[in-house]
This record gives C-alpha cells, sequence and structure tokens, in this order.
C-alpha cells in the first residue's frame, strides 16, 4: 500500500481542493486563502501562490519579524458520482513566510515551512514525519486518475462488475437478492479500489492489486487487462 506520506504528497500536489487556515482573532476568512497553484520544495517545503492584495499575504507580511503558523487543508473528491463521495483529507502544517520576486505581477508566494502534516482517508489516519513527508514522491498516477477513472466508469462498467466475481464469498454473502452497482473509487501504482453498493446507504468497498506496481499509464493498461483477464476466467 502507498505510504502515508506517499498519500500525503500526492494530495498536496494534486488538483484537489486546498485551503490555507491561518489561526487568531483576526484570521482572514477562509474563502480567502484558497492558493492558485502550490508545489513541493526539496527540503519539503510548500510554496503557495496567491493574489498579492490577499489577506493571507498581507498578514504574512505584517508578520515577518514573528512565527506566523498555518496550516495547509486539502480536501479530496472522488471524480465519479458515489455515495460518500469526499475520499479523505490532509493538513500540513508549519510557519509561513513570503517569498518576494518568484510570482507574476499581482501575485505574491508564501513559503509555508514544513512542522508536520497528517492524513485522513481511505487507507486510515496517520501523522507523517516533515523527513518522511520530502523524501516521498507522489503516485505517478495521479495527474491521471480523474480521466481514468471517468474512463473505466462510463466505458467500462460491466467489466468493472465483472471484478467482483474475485471476492467469491465475500461478494456472495452481502448482496444475495441484485447485484450491487460498482463504482471506480480511486487509482493508485499499487491497484484499483471499486465501491459497491447495494443503495446509498448499504456501501462497502473492495481493493484489487495489481500484480506489480505500475509506473505509469502504459504499465496501468497492461495491469488492468490482466485484472479483466482474470475476472472473465
Amino acid at each position: 500500500m502507498p505510504s502515508a506520506a506517499e498519500r500525503t504528497r500526492t494530495l498536496v500536489q494534486s488538483t484537489c481542493s486546498a485551503v490555507l487556515l491561518i489561526p487568531g482573532p483576526n484570521a482572514p476568512a477562509s474563502d480567502h486563502l484558497m492558493p492558485l497553484t502550490r508545489s513541493v520544495g526539496p527540503d519539503g517545503d510548500l510554496f503557495l501562490e496567491l493574489p498579492a492584495d490577499s489577506l493571507a499575504v498581507r498578514t504574512a507580511a505584517h508578520a515577518e519579524d514573528d512565527e506566523l503558523t498555518a496550516v495547509l487543508e486539502i480536501t479530496d473528491v472522488a471524480p465519479v458520482s458515489v455515495p460518500h463521495r469526499i475520499r479523505g483529507r490532509a493538513w500540513v502544517s508549519g510557519w509561513l513566510t513570503t517569498v518576494p520576486g518568484l510570482s507574476g505581477p499581482g501575485r505574491m508566494t508564501l513559503r509555508l515551512e514544513t512542522g508536520e502534516a497528517y492524513v485522513d482517508d481511505l487507507w486510515g489516519a496517520e501523522e507523517v514525519e516533515p523527513e518522511e513527508f520530502r523524501d516521498a514522491l507522489p503516485d505517478p498516477l495521479a495527474g491521471h486518475e480523474a480521466e481514468l477513472l471517468q474512463h473505466l466508469h462510463t466505458a467500462h462498467g460491466e467489466q468493472l462488475a465483472a471484478l467482483c466475481g474475485l471476492l467469491g464469498e465475500r461478494a456472495a454473502g452481502r448482496c444475495p437478492s441484485h447485484l450491487p452497482a460498482v463504482v471506480p473509487l480511486a487509482l493508485d501504482r499499487y491497484g484499483l479500489r471499486l465501491r459497491l453498493c447495494e443503495d446509498r446507504s448499504r456501501c462497502y468497498d473492495a481493493r484489487f492489486e495489481f500484480p506489480a506496481p505500475v509506473r505509469d499509464v502504459t504499465e496501468l493498461r497492461d495491469a488492468m487487462h490482466t485484472l479483466f483477464a482474470a475476472a472473465a476466467s
């Protein structure tokens, strides 16, 4: 399974929605603190680009001589329609400073020096040390995951349903009267996760591992063919 550090790094560098939270009685509202871009530097620090006139930038600039704490909160929502659509959240907290000269006109880069991180997702809830976050790499499929899941959902519904046959008695005992709806929920280099729903209140997940971790979309295609072939045999 992907490590907690890898999962956190993947969410930070994904297109998931994120908001910068600055605690304090005079803190700017969260709807004014959504970074335009975000990236991770070689030391594991986050670089967040915001409008130069935003309250977040003004707050960070005003606090240059003090330690301004902040938290980046990322929310991961499944790219396909499915019950219980939020797949997880991650938080990276640390100290915020301005970094002049990195952004173009009308923008300012803020540096969030990573102090600690935490992820709560489909795998569970775990803390992440700053060094682990720094050394982790995002999942190689993260940039393609939304498109791939949407394609699987619209073009390969029957093959996804056939994968339930690989669950054997685990699936047979749960839906004796009718087949559940099957939706592709998550995809990473290790495998595919499906959500099976008898109705909106009764859902469960099934994880299908690839024979070996994949490194790109080409290897993913081969791994998916292997899964579908196993289900069809």
